[in-house]
């Protein structure tokens, strides 16, 4: 079936309409005649694949992965990078206008770096001593000898693995930013321990550490944050800086006296702007990332800066006289009671900082009768996909 590509929706595929009805087309750009099989046929909707590209978009380009049509981790593979940027803010300017009601205007130009070898961490898979990826919406494994969006020394390990590889079921990389630390934790059998405890700095087999430390140092700007194998850290080893900068900016000259990082993870957007205010409290569930926090406090040697282990919803309630609040959540993004006592603590300015455009317009919306909405600026953290990085600054009226 023969059709003309319109435009493309928030997931970076295709769409078009056949019979009224909407219709997905993976691996379709606008304004591209294709040939497409229709895959799932729902009541509202069509989802297709392109069979053959009839007339092609000058914003395609031949894609450079070997498995980016198996693995299915990067969606935009086939477009530019230029109109990745362009499809971003374009994105994010129309989930805000439709979700939040908040005029497009407000959304600035997107930040952007490099599209490839970006990543500090990746997870690989491993059956039948084949260690690689997943196929696209399956279990099976597809082997990789190397991975664009990952930085280079963690495609200089991959090979190494493949080498000792006896029976892997799983392993996470992760390396420091500069690429000079490296962690690996591996499920499963290898073929010789010592290989790689020569090549890392933190090696975990089975749950057992065999290297002498259990964490790597890594920096953002002139800060130094360690991070464990379970803690969380940003994956762009070039964008974090930038979008912390974004933040900084916002506080000089502002003399925020007490401020709440909720969300806080290892405490690096805490940590980075302590210099600017006064008192610090970071609240994560996560133990692993409160521990690590609490030992970038004490290396960064900061004082009035406090770290708390628990769900932000279970002590929001207990914070007042804040000038200031920094949210960085998950995808699913605040829930009803964090907004709630958001409004009733009213710090002169929230910081949220988003992974998923559709959950901060909600989030905007909600707080929105209360906050003016400054200005948006989005990040392309993850390039290659559709996913994309976004600071809102809200201000008290």
């Amino acid at each position: 079936m023969e059709v003309m590509i319109e435009k493309l929706d928030n997931l970076g595929r295709g769409i078009t309409y056949i019979n009224g009805k909407i219709c997905f087309v993976e691996n379709a750009l606008p304004n591209e005649k294709v040939d497409i099989e229709i895959q799932k046929e729902k009541s509202k909707y069509y989802e297709a694949r392109v069979i053959q590209i009839i007339e092609e978009s000058p914003f395609r380009i031949e894609e450079e992965c070997p498995y980016s049509s198996i693995c299915g981790g990067c969606h935009l593979n086939h477009m530019c990078f230029n109109d990745e940027n362009k499809f971003k803010t374009r994105k994010v300017k129309e989930i805000i206008k439709k979700y939040a009601e908040v005029s497009p205007d407000l959304v600035k130009n997107i930040v952007y770096n490099d599209r490839n070898y970006y990543r500090n961490k990746i997870v690989l898979h491993g059956y039948d001593q084949k260690l690689g990826l997943y196929k696209k919406e399956t279990n099976e494994i597809i082997p990789i000898k190397e991975c664009l969006i990952v930085n280079q020394k963690i495609n200089e390990i991959i090979p190494i693995l493949n080498k000792e590889n006896k029976d892997i079921k799983e392993v996470i990389i992760k390396t420091s930013n500069d690429n000079s630390s490296i962690m690996i934790q591996i499920e499963g059998e290898v073929n010789s321990i010592e290989e790689l405890k020569n090549i890392t700095d933190v090696l975990i087999i089975n749950g057992k550490l065999l290297t002498n430390d259990y964490k790597i140092k890594t920096t953002i700007g002139n800060k130094e944050y360690y991070q464990e194998m379970d803690s969380f850290f940003q994956i762009n080893n070039t964008l974090t800086k930038e979008l912390y900068n974004e933040i900084e900016m916002n506080l000089k000259d502002k003399n925020y006296n007490k401020v709440l990082d909720l969300y806080c993870g290892t405490g690096t957007i805490g940590i980075y702007i302590k210099h600017l205010v006064g008192e610090v409290i970071g609240i994560d569930n996560n133990s692993s990332s409160i521990k690590s926090a609490i030992v970038n406090k004490e290396l960064n040697q900061l004082e009035n800066i406090e770290f708390i282990c628990d769900k932000v919803e279970n002590r929001i309630n207990q914070f007042q006289n804040i000038d200031l609040v920094i949210v960085d959540p998950p995808r699913a993004g605040l829930d009803l009671k964090t907004k709630e006592y958001l409004k009733k603590i009213a710090p002169k300015k929230i910081i949220y900082v988003s992974c998923d455009p559709i959950t901060l317009a909600r989030d905007i919306k909600d707080l929105k009768d209360i906050y003016n909405i400054e200005y948006i600026k989005p990040f392309n953290m993850f390039p290659r996909t559709y996913h994309c990085e976004s600071i809102a600054i809200l201000e008290k009226k």
